[in-house]
């Protein structure tokens, strides 16, 4: 049958009528036969559809991507500060993205970036929530258990903990300054309620004061690392330690003995991130190829996990739950 043309079907039984469609009848039923399915390109997928997915901060675009290493590469989310709801005043604050962490049960991202930006971002939408400047150099962002936000920054050498107010402009924000050598990352214990902080080659140990308007960090202990510059401080997924990373190797940091052991990895020099996942998911590095960036994330052995030509990659992490940092399930807050 031809498309908008009136079919008289060859029996007595009746008719159907076609327009604008492809129709089939059967004898005496008048039933229409289901279009062919098409299967769904990559460019459909979304995170929804995550077999081995990362998250991905291009400082070439620059964005931050979801990329599914269980599907070839192929992109499932991608959100770019100049295509936001961030004023246009502000959105060169998120030049040089540098770390993204998935929160709130894989509902958000947690961004920082090189040009003083943190933002809170809902991946349904990609609207962003919350951002404010956090300073020269922000390295890393983490989510305290009430919705606050806390920054660290590295040339400017100090934590930044913001009172998180979606009510109020980036100017108004309350924010405290706590300061730190050579600020490089935060991490949120959720069984010891403390954060942790390293800098230089110290690890610091803080506790949060939880004054929802007011948030501060008090200092509680300090323990030495190896080596010069800690970069990278992440949790090892399922165990009660942490990744360091520093310029000559990569560590685990034991929490219940404080024991620092070096990691047998055949690339240890110059991680810049490092991110595990369970059973069956690789341990991925970025290390850099030019300057501090590259195009490729591999694993610890040097076997290729994602790679795309012209990125500039500079932290990937598994989209996986933080259950070190954050309760199961957990939900959106901002105390007031």
């Amino acid at each position: 049958m031809i498309k908008g043309q009136v079919t008289r079907a060859l029996s007595t039984i009746g008719s159907c009528v076609a327009l604008l469609a492809l129709v089939q009848c059967t004898k005496g039923t008048g039933h229409q036969s289901s279009p062919p399915v098409t299967p769904p390109h990559r460019d459909t997928l979304t995170v929804a559809d995550c077999k081995q997915c990362i998250v991905i901060t291009d400082q070439a675009a620059p964005a931050i991507d979801i990329v599914d290493a269980g599907r070839g590469g192929a992109t499932v989310w991608s959100w770019s500060p100049y295509q936001s709801n961030i004023n246009v005043n502000d959105q060169h604050w998120f030049s040089n993205p540098d770390d993204a962490k998935p929160v709130y049960n894989l509902k958000y991202l947690l961004i920082n970036a090189s040009g003083g930006g943190v933002a809170l971002v809902r991946i349904a939408d990609q609207k962003v929530i919350f951002y404010a400047d956090a300073g020269k150099n922000p390295h890393s962002s983490e989510l305290l258990p009430d919705g606050n936000i806390v920054t660290a920054s590295s040339t400017d050498n100090r934590l930044v903990i913001f009172h998180v107010d979606t009510s109020e402009s980036p100017n108004n924000i309350y924010k405290k300054v706590i300061p730190l050598p050579f600020a490089h990352n935060v991490v949120w214990d959720k069984k010891r309620n403390v954060l942790w902080a390293a800098g230089e080659n110290n690890l610091y140990e803080f506790q949060y004061n939880f004054n929802c308007k007011q948030p501060d960090l008090i200092p509680k202990d300090t323990f030495q690392l190896p080596g010069d510059e800690a970069h990278d401080l992440f949790p090892v997924y399922g165990q009660d330690s942490l990744f360091l990373t520093n310029p000559e190797a990569a560590y685990y940091i034991d929490l219940k003995t404080m024991n620092v052991s070096l990691a047998r990895f055949k690339y240890l020099k110059n991680i810049k991130s490092v991110s595990a996942g369970p059973t069956g998911w690789p341990i991925i590095i970025m290390i850099p190829k030019v300057s501090w960036w590259s195009d490729e994330v591999m694993g610890t052995q040097g076997n290729n996990i994602f790679e795309q030509s012209g990125m500039k990659i500079y932290k990937a992490r598994w989209f996986l739950p933080n259950l070190f940092s954050y309760p199961e399930n957990d939900q959106l807050k901002e105390c007031k």
